[in-house]
């Protein structure tokens, strides 16, 4: 199925393009308007100042052409009105109301015909009784506030333009880690356990594929483990079947032979296996079982009773030892029997002499030995190695994965004789 929304990259480009637009708009609306009114006053301010400067070199009654000041703006439009607005010189519209406002001593502005007009009255000892109006083309105003806006609009689409670079950049920023952790994740669920995400420098990405890796290599320590368990426990179970086989072989190929004991013992035999396979199925399937007090004198009389008789087939003894006031251990009885079924056969198949079981105390947990009087295992071996061709290897290596599952210690503590020793920690009651 593919994921629906909006990709991450789209996302923040639209986000930051966003804001950053309604950030300039903001902006900028208010300084447009700012602009306008300024370069408006500015203009009134200096017509203000032109008719003024006007006026007073005007006498009240003008005769003869009117000498206007030097140093004027060619572009402006200087004309004379009567306080009714008709205008007796210079230019400007023929009736002007601007004028007529004037009559009150003020200088006033306004457009008029489509300039900016602003009029001031000739300064006199009675009530004024001309009006200089001094204009200029109200659309060169409109153009010097239209250049700026057009200036402020570019400078403007120049932020947003840098902020979508920005936000392009950040957004691949953003996105490639978890690009990555998405790639790593499909390898993971491909069945590959050894990926590995190159740090981003974002911590929340690192964290997340910190913890995948961690993940990543938990499933495959956890899938390795079952796989090695999984050969363990067949070798273990053909080896039982294998002997079973061979026992119910060797009484039919004898002639007249009575068969009943050869049943009984592929009888017992296989009881034997259903009760091993059990226990390795529910060590399988419930690994993380809430353990329960080991019963440690229980589980000697069930090892007495299993391996007695195969040792006293071949002419040896087995000797269970227990010493009193055992610390208390948690683990899995299952567990504990596996190992020491493991350790008994191997001291039956490949071992000598008197078997011997002992129970001790090692301080802060228990310790259980098993020993023969076999040559045991050469200096330079490792009878814990998982070998087909290795006399103790499979079965071994499974006893010490069991034994590490409960949080204890399976060791070689002597190799000639053999004599090995599986350490459990205590429990605080």
């Amino acid at each position: 199925m593919t994921a629906q929304g909006v990709p991450l990259r789209r996302r923040v480009l639209v986000v930051i393009v966003s804001v950053t637009a309604l950030a300039v708009a903001l902006f900028l609306v208010p300084l447009a308007i700012a602009v306008n009114i300024l370069y408006h006053d500015q203009t009134v301010a200096a017509l203000q100042r032109d008719a003024a400067w006007v006026a007073a070199a005007v006498p009240d009654e003008p005769r003869g052409p009117l000498k206007l000041p030097t140093g004027l703006p060619g572009d402006l439009a200087i004309g004379g009105y009567t306080l009714a607005g008709a205008r007796l010189f210079g230019d400007g519209p023929a009736h002007s109301r601007l004028a007529v406002s004037s009559k009150d001593g003020r200088v006033h502005d306004t457009v008029e015909g489509g300039f900016l007009a602003v009029s001031a009255p000739v300064p006199s000892d009675e009530s004024p009784a001309l009006i200089i109006r001094v204009a200029t083309p109200n659309s060169q105003v409109e153009q010097r506030i239209h250049q700026a806006w057009l200036l402020m609009g570019g400078l403007g689409l120049i932020v947003i333009a840098l902020a979508a670079g920005a936000a392009v950049r950040q957004s691949a920023r953003l996105a490639a880690p978890l690009e990555r952790l998405t790639a790593a994740a499909q390898t993971l669920g491909g069945g590959d356990f050894s990926v590995r995400a190159a740090p981003s420098g974002l911590r929340e990405a690192d964290q997340a594929a910190q913890a995948l890796e961690a993940t990543a290599r938990r499933l495959g320590e956890v899938l390795a483990r079952e796989r090695a368990f999984s050969a363990d426990v067949s070798h273990q179970l053909r080896t039982g079947l294998t002997g079973l086989l061979l026992g119910l072989e060797s009484a039919l190929s004898r002639p007249g032979a009575d068969l009943a004991p050869a049943v009984q013992a592929a009888l017992t035999r296989g009881e034997r296996l259903q009760e091993v396979l059990d226990d390795l199925v529910r060590l399988s399937r419930d690994s993380r079982a809430p353990a329960e007090r080991l019963d440690v004198d229980a589980l000697m009389e069930e090892i007495r009773q299993e391996w007695h008789g195969p040792l006293a087939r071949q002419g040896r003894r087995l000797t269970i030892t227990v010493e009193p006031a055992l610390p208390p251990v948690t683990a899995q009885p299952a567990a504990v029997r596996q190992i020491l079924r493991v350790l008994l056969d191997n001291a039956l198949r490949h071992g000598q002499g008197e078997v011997a079981v002992t129970v001790s105390d090692v301080g802060p947990g228990m310790a259980v030995e098993v020993s023969d009087h076999g040559p045991g295992v050469a200096p330079d071996s490792d009878p814990f190695i998982r070998s087909s061709g290795h006399s103790h290897g499979i079965g071994l290596a499974l006893a010490r994965s069991l034994a590490e599952a409960e949080g204890g210690r399976l060791v070689l503590s002597r190799a000639r004789p053999p004599l090995f020793s599986l350490l459990l920690p205590g429990h605080d009651t």
